[in-house]
C-alpha cells in the first residue's frame, strides 16, 4: 500500500473508490483542475435542459458533491427529481447522509450496465466513465442516448489523453507540476500513478467523441479543457 494522499491508501494497479469516502472530497478537488468550476458549469446548463418534472440522472454520483451544488442552484424548483448512481455503497451511504434533508435527491447503489435507467432530460457523468472498462465503455454511451429524453443533455467530463506521445509527454508533466502546486508529495504522486494503472483508462478527445457519436448523438461540443481534463456536451 502506498498513501496517494494524507487520508488515502492505495496498492499498486489496485486503485478502488472503496472506504475513501471521508477524505474523497478534498482529494479530488486537489487533484482535478477546474474541478468547482465544472460542478458550476454544470449547474448553469442544467437552466436550459430541466423542463417541468426533470429527471436528471447522475451517474458516479460519489459523495453528492455535485448533487448538492446542483440542487442548490434549483432551489426554488419542488418539481426535479435528482437520481444518483453509484457502485459503491460508502459513497451512496455518504451521498444520501449529505442530502438526507431535500426529498428531490434520490441515491441508488448499483452497477450502471445493468440498472434499469428512468427517463431522463439530463445525463451527467462527472469523471466517471473513465474507470469503466474500455470493452463495455460504449454499452453505456448506448444507454444514456436510449434512455434521454430528445433535446436533452448529455454532460460528461473526462481525463483525456493526447492525441500523440509528444503532447501526451508534455500534458503528464504539466499535470504533475500541478499537483506539486498542490502540495501532494512526489511520493504521493507516484504511489497513485502507480494505483491507478489498469483501472483508469481515459481515451481521447476525439476517442470521446466516437463513442458519442457512435451512441447517436450529432450535437455535440466541448464546453471546458484544462490540459488533459474536458468537459462535453452532447444534446440529443
Amino acid at each position: 500500500m502506498g498513501r496517494v494522499d494524507p487520508k488515502i491508501e492505495a496498492p499498486n494497479a489496485g486503485w478502488s473508490f472503496e472506504n475513501i469516502s471521508d477524505g474523497f472530497d478534498e482529494h479530488v478537488e486537489r487533484s482535478v483542475p477546474l474541478y468547482r468550476e465544472g460542478h458550476e458549469l454544470i449547474c448553469q446548463l442544467s437552466d436550459f435542459f430541466t423542463p417541468r418534472n426533470a429527471v436528471v440522472t447522475e451517474l458516479g454520483t460519489s459523495t453528492g458533491a455535485l448533487a448538492s451544488r446542483f440542487l442548490k442552484h434549483h432551489s426554488n424548483r419542488d418539481d426535479i427529481r435528482y437520481v444518483g448512481i453509484d457502485v459503491v455503497g460508502s459513497m451512496v451511504a455518504k451521498a444520501s447522509e449529505k442530502l438526507a434533508h431535500d426529498p428531490r435527491a434520490e441515491f441508488v447503489e448499483a452497477d450502471i450496465l445493468t440498472h434499469p435507467f428512468d427517463r431522463s432530460s439530463m445525463v451527467i457523468s462527472y469523471y466517471c466513465l473513465q474507470f469503466i472498462p474500455p470493452r463495455v465503455r460504449q454499452d453505456v454511451f448506448d444507454i444514456v442516448y436510449e434512455t434521454l429524453d430528445w433535446g436533452g443533455a448529455f454532460l460528461l467530463f473526462e481525463k483525456v489523453r493526447a492525441p500523440d506521445a509528444r503532447f501526451q509527454d508534455i500534458c503528464g508533466q504539466v499535470y504533475q507540476e500541478y499537483k506539486l502546486q498542490r502540495n501532494f508529495s512526489e511520493t504521493e504522486i507516484l504511489n497513485k500513478q502507480r494505483s491507478l494503472k489498469g483501472v483508469l483508462e481515459p481515451f481521447s478527445t476525439q476517442g470521446n467523441l466516437d463513442l458519442i457519436k457512435r451512441a447517436g448523438f450529432v450535437d455535440v461540443m466541448s464546453i471546458m479543457k484544462w490540459v488533459n481534463f474536458e468537459g462535453f456536451l452532447a444534446i440529443k
